[in-house]
């Protein structure tokens, strides 16, 4: 049990931390206090509700693994270099990606909320 609350306990150190210093995780952060409201509206039952809330969640996940690349990159090597670039770019790739597919399920679930779909 003591190590399920050390781990929690450094979970929630990183997301304050996180929350301190990253500009984009505050915004997901943000997206994430509406998007639990708004998906009371938006869903049609409860599994779109539990996909909508994970979608803005995976994206906020996806950027935390993000920034840690980019902090870890910055540690290893602060100078400019052309191989930690593209690690970064993979990152904000992924990030990308993570925002692609939160789209689209809050597009799916909008279109059937219109009764377009």
């Amino acid at each position: 049990m003591d190590a399920l609350i050390a781990a929690f306990n450094n979970s929630c150190a990183g997301l304050s931390h996180a929350l301190r210093t990253e500009r984009a995780v505050r915004q997901e952060a943000i997206v994430l206090a509406l998007a639990v409201p708004l998906a009371f509206f938006v869903a049609v039952g409860l599994w779109q509700f539990v996909a909508l809330v994970s979608v803005v969640l995976l994206v906020m996940a996806v950027e935390l693994l993000n920034t840690a690349i980019e902090k870890l990159c910055d540690h290893v090597t602060p100078e400019r270099h052309p191989m930690i670039k593209i690690v970064k770019d993979m990152g904000s790739a992924a990030v990308f990606c993570a925002l692609l597919i939160a789209g689209l399920v809050w597009l799916a679930a909008l279109a059937e909320r219109l009764g377009l779909a």
